[in-house]
């Protein structure tokens, strides 16, 4: 028996529907090009957790993605209360996409402060699943609304199902031993049970992961799998739920390879571990616990095994010297932190700039200023990264540009470190480390050789004949110092934060020397080996829209947008951003027009007006959330 297909239909929000009508009167279902669901709820809901099995297995099914997960700032705000909504957004597609998506085709709202805090972001016709459990008479004042929303006709516009998300759960679960407040908890999984049934996504994968967390608490374990079968089974029983929807798997959107689901926090770690096994180095991570880089701790401890060492520290300060301390050992050491605990780390960096040692400072960027934003994205520590510290410091840059870019990006920064022993800032961001897209795990023989070789005996012969070990003598083509390990045989040399003597070492307060040390410093990040900026330009532009970062996702969708209605724009993304690339400044003199898109009052545009005297025109959003493509 063959099933029935209609002519695909184009939808106001440009995504292809096709209605399948399946044989014996059973549900329509409906062919969908993408789709973007918004899970939100008390910060007790779990809906960080259902958007992460959501994303699981739509990864594990062969959709392209992109998420979004939106934490409360407060740790623990009022239930109920606006500032404790948290949510979870994902983009899944048949085709290659780039961004979370501007705004969501279905929001699960699992109380009224959830409807309230998101509801201005849906388009009309957008889908709403709203627990009415939790719409009660104290509830809907919290948020402010006198009347309920889901009576007085102001949700006309959508399309609506009031499910009793709550009720349904507790009977759902009536055969197992569990009082009413530990049933209502599984009302997650049942949402997660019926958006699976929604979407045809598999299910194996979340029952293996749910026996899998709650092994040591079996009626736990079988509780919250019997809420997710039952939330599939609501989907395909009620008549509420008339239609169902297929996302096909995004065949030609990836190159052949394995893939899986990756954040930006942990391709980051994956590739701090994936440099120090290239470097035959260990790893040494000196690290004080701060949102949103805190991941990265957690994930590198579980990796002793790759000879991964992780300390967390009493405070930053404690982090970066334990760092430095590894470094001037001879591993490839690590510290991560956010914006507030690189203004702590600073004087540090200096020195390690001073002592010439490779050293990597991951700064997982969020809203500032001071504590700021703990739980929101932004990109506005750059000229803290290039200039942050006092005197003539200098620092190369590197930014990711996706969640699995955070990989390449570890790597590239290790490269740097290590061949020109320099301290590296890695900037990545909120919106980077908690986002997640496909990653294809590369092939051993992909990654570089970063192996480096330690200074084994004197490198310097004096007027007299006698050769000498001298830790300030460099390297002609890189200007890097040797790296002696402590212990080495006549290697010894002085370390500290006071000026250096050009090739001895020794503590020298000469002008002249000074002079040379800053300005050889200097040469030495300016003449980094860094790739050219490729520019996207298939039709001759006269405008170049410049980016870095975390914005390359919404410029390329926008891009992809303006010429796909016909006009002419160009597009390149910076990943490095000390140096820039050499032909740089030649790529800005062929547009007549320049826009730099940041989530900061235009730091990078700075950047490009004061080096090359273009007007750059910068494009600003700083309030915590990544830029829409429209």
């Amino acid at each position: 028996m063959t099933s029935q297909v209609s002519s695909p239909t184009e939808q106001a929000d440009g995504s292809v529907v096709g209605e399948q009508r399946k044989p014996g009167g059973t549900k329509d279902v409906r062919r969908l090009d993408r789709v973007i669901i918004r899970f939100a709820g008390d910060s007790g809901d779990g809906m960080q957790l259902t958007g992460d099995r959501f994303t699981s297995e739509t990864a594990s099914f062969g959709n392209d993605l992109s998420t979004l997960p939106n934490f409360p700032a407060e740790i623990r705000a009022p239930a109920g209360t606006l500032p404790g909504v948290s949510s979870f957004q994902l983009h899944f597609a048949d085709h290659d996409i780039l961004t979370p998506g501007d705004a969501p085709n279905v929001l699960v709202a699992m109380n009224p402060a959830a409807l309230k805090a998101n509801i201005g972001d849906l388009p009309r016709g957008a889908e709403i699943i709203v627990n009415t459990d939790e719409f009660t008479k104290r509830a809907l004042q919290k948020v402010g609304y006198e009347a309920s929303p889901l009576d007085d006709g102001s949700l006309d516009a959508y399309g609506l199902h009031p499910v009793p998300l709550t009720t349904l759960t507790v009977e759902a679960l009536k055969e197992f031993d569990l009082s009413r407040k530990e049933a209502e908890r599984s009302k997650n999984m049942f949402a997660l049970g019926l958006l699976s049934w929604m979407y045809h996504r598999p299910t194996e994968g979340t029952e293996k992961f749910l026996r899998s967390k709650f092994a040591k608490k079996p009626e736990i374990m079988a509780a919250n799998i019997a809420a997710f079968r039952a939330g599939w089974n609501f989907g395909e029983t009620t008549e509420d739920f008339a239609v169902s929807y297929e996302v096909a798997p995004a065949a030609k959107a990836f190159p052949v390879g394995t893939y899986r689901n990756i954040s930006g926090n942990l391709a980051l770690a994956y590739g701090l571990i994936s440099a120090s096994r290239q470097a035959d180095l260990p790893l040494f991570l000196g690290s004080y616990p701060i949102t949103p880089a805190s991941d990265i701790l957690h994930e590198l401890s579980r990796h002793k095994n790759f000879g991964v060492r992780t300390f967390q520290a009493e405070d930053e300060i404690a982090g970066i010297g334990a760092a430095l301390g590894a470094a001037f050992g001879g591993s490839l050491a690590v510290t991560t932190t956010s914006g507030p605990g690189v203004a702590l780390k600073s004087e540090t960096v200096g020195l390690a700039v001073s002592l010439e040692l490779p050293l990597l400072v991951v700064d997982i960027q969020r809203g500032g200023p001071s504590t700021g934003l703990p739980t929101k994205t932004e990109q506005a520590d750059l000229l803290q990264a290039m200039y942050g510290r006092n005197g003539e410091a200098p620092v190369p840059v590197v930014a990711p540009k996706t969640p699995a870019d955070c990989f390449d990006a570890a790597l590239e920064a290790a490269r740097i470190a290590l061949t020109y022993r320099t301290p590296v800032m890695l900037l990545s961001d909120g919106y980077l480390a908690n986002g997640s897209e496909p990653w294809r795990i590369p092939d051993l023989e992909e990654l570089p050789d970063l192996r480096v070789r330690f200074a084994s005996g004197p490198n310097h012969t004096l007027a007299d004949g006698t050769e000498v070990f001298w830790p300030y003598k460099r390297d002609p083509r890189t200007l890097a110092r040797p790296w002696a390990v402590p212990g080495t045989p006549g290697l010894e040399h002085r370390v500290g934060g006071i000026e250096k003597q050009d090739g001895t070492g020794n503590i020298s307060y000469d002008p002249a020397n000074h002079d040379f040390m800053v300005r050889t410093r200097q040469a030495k990040v300016d003449g980094i080996e860094v790739p050219d900026l490729e520019v996207d330009d298939p039709h001759g532009a006269k405008t170049l829209v410049l980016g870095w970062g975390s914005t390359y996702g919404p410029i390329t969708a926008a891009v992809r947008r303006l010429r796909a209605a016909g006009d002419s724009i160009a597009q390149a993304h910076l990943r490095h951003l000390n140096p820039f690339p050499r032909n740089l400044g030649a790529v800005l003199a062929r547009y007549d027009k320049v826009v730099v898109p940041e989530m900061n009052l235009g730091q990078l545009a700075t950047l490009i007006r004061a080096k090359y005297l273009v007007d750059a025109h910068s494009y600003n959003q700083v309030n915590g959330m990544p830029f829409k493509a429209e």
